[in-house]
């Protein structure tokens, strides 16, 4: 759905009520009583203004995953930028810091991202796309400057591994990053990066599934 000036606004207020709310349609109800003076209000969105500003059901959720995630991205390079030359394995590590205020909830939301509805099959497609826009932007941050083939070759594969890194992360959070390192070093000497994505992708898909659906998100 198209954003407006105070859909955007809320929106924006929302994503620091995402760790104790959720991913919810409370959270950015209450997004409302973070604006700032002379125009915060009292009470709470009702539950018509929400649907109104950020759409029906699920739907609102939806707008608030994705600008979840489009904020986690775009802080990547402040959020790694600690050395002076960067490394795409600090910049995806930055990215799995930014989930761990959230991780509990991430199951249900990308299994919200994957089904429009309850009738319909889940899709990958949305999880798969999060990923290749990690993976570019962390390539892009680290080797800015590349425009060789093999580099594209090289984020293909890294798309991959960091949903398979994310993956690992919420089942064991303390170990994700040296998962994540044991993995690009693997990538590193087996450049056979798109074969290896076609069959890493399948397998990180059936094991996302697996997990949203022991939560009860998928039946």
């Amino acid at each position: 759905m198209r954003m407006t000036t105070t859909s955007a606004k809320l929106l924006k207020l929302a994503l620091p009520l995402i760790e104790t709310h959720g991913f919810t349609r409370e959270a950015l109800s209450l997004s409302v009583l973070s604006l700032p003076s002379p125009t915060p209000l009292a009470h709470p969105l009702p539950d018509a203004s929400v649907t109104a500003l950020f759409g029906p059901g699920d739907d609102a959720r939806r707008t608030l995953v994705h600008a979840w995630l489009d904020d986690a991205r775009c802080r990547m390079k402040e959020d790694s930028d600690s050395e002076a030359v960067l490394k795409v394995g600090d910049v995806l590590k930055a990215r799995l810091r930014s989930n761990e205020p959230v991780l509990k909830y991430l199951p249900e939301a990308f299994a919200l991202l994957a089904t429009s509805s309850p009738l319909l099959p889940a899709d990958p497609i949305p999880i798969i796309k999060h990923a290749a826009q990690v993976s570019n932007q962390a390539c892009w941050i680290a080797h800015s400057d590349a425009r060789e083939s093999s580099w594209y070759t090289r984020r293909a594969s890294i798309s991959a591994i960091y949903l398979a890194a994310e993956l690992h992360q919420l089942t064991s959070p303390r170990t994700a990053s040296a998962f994540l390192d044991s993995l690009l070093e693997n990538a590193e000497h087996a450049e056979k990066a798109l074969d290896e994505t076609t069959l890493f992708t399948s397998y990180v898909w059936k094991s996302w599934r697996g997990i949203v659906k022991s939560s009860g998100v998928l039946l």
